[in-house]
């Protein structure tokens, strides 16, 4: 079984649900504290073993790049003032891994997106990690996910049981117990229009692994909801065929997509950060005695 190296990170949504932050700043590079919500999930990627990721942008996200690039004039101040901390704060994105970039040219779908990556994949087994979602573990979740691969060699979606209406705005899986955390996944659908379609109350919320036959499928597979190419579709089809294998996950989930998401984030990132955490505590306590 082939080791899994490369990530997909899609990260091309226009960001509307968190507009006008999004108007001129990437969704994905609004901060938590202080690093931008993509840095941490390259950090997860990275943490799990992954050495190659590519992220998938689109018309205005340079700043995305940029972030993972060098700066030559801003860490020769930072060096030169004696910010050896700032300095290696700037130039750690850039050696977290090989970090590449390629713009999704139409708004077609999530699944148009992965399928973007096929050239940079070839055949590899490879992670895909959704620019929205931001989850915090000890144990990163992706490396969660490679171990199930490992054990099973199918493809892997990380789940979590969730209300209906989280089920019917994402998707819901058909799934069937393996061991503790870990189930058979056999049939999986993309917002379902009735609670009638429901096969279960999990549902795929940002983290996947995927063998390189999903690209054939990908272009087989027709708009689905939205009018979009979801990758749920492709998923699907592959769980009916041979099956993939669902992981409920240990670690918190951040929406990043919505604004309340957003704030959760930074709140609960803000409490545990070493350098303003416990001010930040005694910040909130006070604020909550005073509503």
């Amino acid at each position: 079984m082939r080791k899994i190296t490369k990530a997909v990170i899609p990260a091309a949504g226009f960001g509307t649900r968190v507009l006008p932050a999004s108007k001129a700043v990437p969704k994905e590079m609004l901060a938590i504290v202080d690093e931008p919500a993509i840095q941490y999930i390259v950090e997860e990627a990275v943490n799990s073993g992954i050495t190659d990721i590519l992220i998938i942008t689109n018309r205005g996200k340079g700043d995305i790049e940029d972030h993972f690039d060098r700066a030559p004039e801003l860490e020769r101040r930072l060096l030169d003032a004696g910010k050896m901390d700032l300095y290696e704060s700037v130039v750690r994105p850039a050696q977290l891994a090989n970090i590449y970039s390629l713009r999704q040219k139409e708004a077609k779908g999530l699944g148009h997106a992965v399928s973007c990556a096929r050239s940079f994949i070839g055949n590899e087994p490879f992670a895909v990690l959704y620019g929205d979602d931001v989850i915090i573990s000890d144990t990163p979740v992706l490396g969660q996910l490679m171990d199930a691969y490992e054990r099973y060699g199918k493809g892997v979606v990380g789940v979590k049981e969730m209300s209906t209406d989280v089920v019917m705005r994402g998707s819901s899986l058909k799934i069937e117990p393996l061991a503790e955390g870990c189930f058979a996944c056999s049939d999986m659908i993309e917002k379902p229009a009735h609670e009638s379609q429901l096969f279960s109350h999990y549902t795929v919320l940002g983290r996947c692994i995927l063998p390189p036959e999903i690209f054939d499928i990908i272009d087989h597979t027709p708009p689905g909801a939205n009018g979009e190419i979801q990758l749920t579709d492709a998923m699907a089809e592959l769980s009916r065929t041979v099956g993939m294998t669902a992981v409920d996950f240990i670690g918190k989930r951040y929406d990043l997509g919505n604004k309340l998401g957003m704030l959760q984030a930074a709140v609960e990132v803000g409490c545990k950060h070493p350098e303003i955490g416990d001010a930040f505590r005694a910040y909130l306590k006070e604020l909550i005695h005073n509503l």
